[in-house]
């Protein structure tokens, strides 16, 4: 194999790489569905306010829309538009459901 073989294989595979893991870096947190790890990679969710998120979900029932978030204990409506982008109600995480869930609320 040529050394410009070789490179062009490289900057292939370096590429294949970070698209993978863009696609995980954008993918939205379904908050019905997601652990407290993973509640906590959330900007401004600390541990308390996962495990706030995580009781509220076993006493009330799923989110009916990312605005019910503010029901929670500790978070309020400037919470939730910071985070409005990066989570979901609905779907799959990152889902086509859950897209649809950020367009609507986008939108009122």
């Amino acid at each position: 194999m040529t050394e410009s073989a070789k490179n062009m294989t490289k900057l292939f595979l370096l590429l294949i790489t970070l698209f993978v893991f863009s696609g995980a870096a954008f993918a939205a947190v379904n908050i019905n569905t997601a652990s407290q790890a993973e509640l906590e990679s959330l900007q401004g969710i600390g541990p308390a306010k996962a495990k706030a998120i995580i009781e509220y979900r076993k006493k009330k029932g799923s989110f009916k829309s990312v605005d019910d978030l503010q029901n929670v204990s500790g978070i309020g409506p400037a919470t939730v538009q910071k985070l409005r982008k990066d989570i979901t109600v609905g779907g799959s995480s990152g889902g086509a459901a859950g897209r649809k869930e950020h367009k609507a609320a986008a939108r009122e």
